[in-house]
């Protein structure tokens, strides 16, 4: 008998779970780096260990782009798994529509996921018709510049303290032979860094009125234009890049061949495996250290339906075990993101972590774009920022006026 997980509450089906037999669930994910492993690794061991169940991994390499259609034409063909990974928002909607996902209500109002996680939109992401159907694990923020402090050493230069500094000290990292900003080939990384500098320098205002309110006249104002001269600026300083995944631009910084890099807060994954420390080897700016805020994303599991209700009880065990306060701290201490629940012990957190649970405390939170737009007006504009930045010739007017377009027509 394996020892029992302290959870949110003894509830009806996880003792039904309990006593079912032991099944081999599998959970799907794209959690492929360093990092990321050694994260998705801590929700294993300890469902491994506090239940009479067994987590198969099923990783897909290849970032969500990759991964979720895969996960997707499963689901639809008649092939689940028994979880899940999708990101906070609008993935799965048509899922759900469709019937083909748990619905995880009842266990959500016994243990009172609405009281502990917090900022609520995520469970509010997970709830279509009033009904809960994932259970949010993390809050993943796009909104920080990573800095190699090994880098601009060596370039004989200050590690620089916001974007104008950053594109500032861009000329002597390039005469040390630097790369001043590293950035994958994959439209998900491009378009994430387009992101934060609209919220870092076209505002919150503006950036609601485009994401939140699809409003097409700010998307083609002048609050705009600024953000597409400095995606112009930036993509001239990642020209000599040439990575394809994240991780592969991340390590640019870790060994010193990269200044910066604007990725979410999963980067610090792969700090901590290269055995880096925040504030000594790399520094960390929110909103470009301009605008200090987070953006509210992150991960949600879900749960397809199966007609065995063994492994059912088992998916019941699995999202209840998620939200424990235990496996929180485990994960998200690894992974570099911030836990759903503000019960739990991050003493152990870095300096770039408390720095963002600081944010999140002081309510400087945002949606992330996952929420509020489709993923069809999502994958529009990941389309027209890989043409963007693979193509220096492309000029921020055009990508300015195709964008506005795009937010135009937005479902």
């Amino acid at each position: 008998m394996k020892k029992t997980l302290s959870l949110l509450a003894t509830t009806s089906l996880i003792s039904a779970g309990s006593a079912a037999v032991a099944v081999d669930l599998e959970v799907t994910h794209w959690w492929t780096s360093g990092g990321e492993a050694a994260a998705v690794a801590e929700f294993a061991r300890l469902f491994n260990e506090n239940t009479e169940h067994t987590w198969v991994d099923g990783a897909i390499a290849g970032a969500g782009g990759t991964a979720r259609p895969i996960m997707i034409g499963r689901i639809t063909g008649g092939d689940p798994m028994g979880a899940t990974q999708f990101n906070h928002g609008r993935q799965a909607e048509e899922l759900v529509e469709a019937g083909l996902m748990l619905d995880l209500t009842d266990l959500a109002e016994e243990e009172g996921w609405r009281d502990i996680v917090n900022p609520p939109s995520l469970l509010d992401s997970c709830t279509l018709d009033g009904r809960i159907y994932c259970v949010p694990i993390n809050i993943h923020s796009w909104q920080w510049l990573w800095l190699s402090h090994q880098a601009y050493e060596e370039a004989g230069v200050d590690v620089p303290t916001n974007w104008d500094e950053f594109v500032a000290a861009a000329p002597a990292l390039q005469e040390a032979g630097k790369i001043p900003l590293a950035m994958g080939g994959q439209p998900w990384q491009q378009n994430g860094a387009f992101g934060v500098m609209a919220i870092a320098l076209a505002g919150i205002e503006a950036w609601e009125a485009v994401n939140v309110d699809q409003n097409a006249e700010v998307a083609a104002g002048p609050e705009f234009a600024r953000v597409f001269e400095a995606a112009a600026e930036a993509r001239a300083l990642s020209a000599r890049s040439n990575v394809q995944d994240w991780n592969q631009a991340t390590n640019m910084l870790i060994t010193g061949q990269a200044g910066g890099q604007i990725m979410g807060d999963w980067a610090q994954g792969e700090f901590q495996v290269a055995g880096l420390v925040a504030g000594e080897d790399y520094s960390c700016l929110p909103g470009l250290g301009v605008n200090e805020i987070i953006s509210t994303g992150g991960d949600a599991f879900y749960f397809p339906k199966v007609s065995d209700p063994e492994v059912e009880a088992a998916q019941f065990e699995l999202a209840s075990l998620m939200l424990s306060q235990e496996a929180q701290v485990a994960f998200n201490l690894r992974k570099g993101s911030l836990p759903v629940r503000g019960d739990v012990d991050l003493e152990a957190a870095n300096d770039c972590m408390k720095r963002g649970l600081e944010i999140l405390a002081s309510g400087n939170i945002l949606p992330d774009a996952n929420q509020t737009l489709s993923p069809d007006t999502q994958g529009q504009i990941e389309d027209m920022m890989t043409e963007f930045w693979s193509d220096q010739n492309y000029t921020a007017e055009e990508a300015q006026r195709l964008y506005a377009e795009i937010i135009a027509r937005a479902d």
